[in-house]
């Protein structure tokens, strides 16, 4: 049987909610196959992150991955192309760590594209009358570290004369940055949607990606 994984973020920064971890709750919740969907919450620490994932991707071996964050201020919901192997944190994780100017994962290359079929995701959401659009950053946080090594996991990788298989090849994975949602926080100036948007959206990614193995 085909296996997704879908993951959020915990709330950071002061936030009491996060709408990346309630949408995945909530996509599982009205989630009826015929694949099996498995969701996950993220700890927003770099080093518990990465853990986290590497022990999702070992026990499901899922054969799509879509992990989703919280991009506030954005006025779409935005699947990213490309993961940098960089970590430049303007404000610290929950561990209260502040790493600036380090690599996501030393030795592993300086980018990674996602696999995901972005650019049917973005026209699925937006004919269904969501706001939409792809984009080229995910930042230098935790989500785009979770985005790097997610794609380092599942990318065959030569090192040397040795060629590494960390997570088996052929898997569609990537991440996608949602807005905020109406009534779980953020600035009052910035650009919300209502949770069941977010969520319907979610859900038409993960169809559009299925369809596309």
């Amino acid at each position: 049987m085909t296996t997704a994984l879908l993951t959020g973020f915990e709330p950071f920064a002061g936030d009491a909610r996060n709408p990346s971890a309630e949408a995945v709750h909530l996509v599982a919740d009205a989630w009826n196959g015929p694949q099996e969907l498995v969701t996950a919450v993220l700890p927003t620490a770099f080093g518990r992150s990465a853990e986290r994932l590497a022990e999702l991707l070992a026990e499901h071996s899922p054969d799509v991955v879509i992990a989703t964050g919280l991009a506030g201020g954005r006025a779409w919901i935005t699947p990213e192309r490309v993961a940098v192997n960089l970590i430049d944190a303007r404000v610290p994780d929950n561990d209260g760590q502040q790493p600036v100017d380090e690599p996501s994962l030393p030795g592993a290359p300086a980018a990674y594209f996602s696999t995901l079929p972005v650019k049917p995701i973005v026209n699925a959401i937006a004919a269904a009358g969501i706001p939409a659009r792809p984009s080229l950053s995910a930042g230098a946080f935790v989500c785009n570290h979770v985005f790097f090594r997610l794609m380092d996991a599942v990318t065959l990788r030569a090192e040397g004369d040795r060629v590494e298989a960390t997570g088996g090849a052929g898997i569609r994975a990537g991440f996608i940055h949602l807005r905020w949602a109406v009534g779980l926080g953020g600035p009052a100036e910035d650009p919300a949607l209502p949770l069941e948007d977010i969520v319907r959206g979610l859900e038409i990614a993960l169809r559009a990606t299925l369809d596309a193995r």
